[in-house]
């Protein structure tokens, strides 16, 4: 079920559409833009970033926090994410999986109920890192049952634009009349391109909600900004109305 209410800004009758690179097993605040939205696009088209979020994410460890990260192959700087390769000569599928089971999520009190989907996502075989990404993805919308479509750039067409025009052309070519978008493109995404693209913009302003970490102790402080898997973990089937709450009080 889609997390777009009347009581949003945006008039109702308007398609929204978010786009975003795919990030392995995504934090929250992507996993709140996908449930905000009418469909999700997933920018696999441009550069991957080195040092960024498109292979790697924190989960929550008995102390401080884990950062899982899949190894890939570096052919050139220039490589998309849909080129992206993952580097299997090494055992990163054990060892993921190994931290999530043993280590990180073990005791937590919904791991059982995911932990057949977790084991077999690796189990599988995987060579390009956008499909992994994505692959994590659909396993948190499906456990927080969020039914936003999820699309792929790459499968779209080819858009030349750059920066704010290819967010625009791909909100055109998916059918939306506005683009939700998080605070940190404000600096970059320029209205006016937008609009004549007859595309608008609306802030995302995501609110990290607060919620019990198996973790944690009752003295002991809220870990923010792990993947999602986190609070699908510790909540289960209350973990998407833990998320919608953050977002009424904000």
């Amino acid at each position: 079920m889609s997390g777009r209410t009347a009581s949003n800004s945006h008039d109702t009758d308007r398609v929204l559409a978010a786009v975003h690179q795919p990030h392995y097993w995504p934090w929250l605040g992507l996993i709140d833009k996908i449930d905000r939205s009418d469909c999700f696009v997933m920018l696999d088209t441009v550069q991957f970033e080195r040092r960024g979020w498109q292979n790697r994410n924190y989960v929550a460890g008995p102390g401080k926090p884990v950062l899982l990260t899949v190894p890939v192959t570096q052919a050139s700087r220039d490589e998309t994410i849909l080129d992206k390769k993952i580097d299997n000569t090494q055992k990163w599928r054990t060892k993921h999986h190994r931290a999530l089971a043993e280590h990180c999520y073990r005791k937590a009190p919904y791991w059982g109920d995911y932990a057949e989907e977790i084991a077999h996502l690796y189990e599988t075989e995987w060579e390009d890192l956008a499909e992994l990404a994505i692959a994590t993805t659909r396993l948190l919308t499906r456990g927080f049952g969020i039914d936003t479509p999820i699309l792929r750039a790459s499968e779209l067409g080819d858009f030349p634009g750059h920066k704010s025009e290819l967010l625009a052309q791909i909100c055109a070519k998916a059918g939306a009349q506005t683009l939700l978008s998080g605070a940190g493109a404000r600096d970059y995404l320029d209205p006016g391109i937008m609009n004549r693209h007859g595309v608008d913009i609306e802030w995302q302003d995501f609110d990290h909600p607060v919620y019990r970490q198996h973790t944690r102790g009752p003295a002991d402080e809220f870990v923010p900004r792990l993947s999602a898997i986190d609070l699908l973990l510790n909540a289960g089937p209350d973990a998407l109305s833990v998320l919608r709450q953050a977002r009424s009080r904000g």
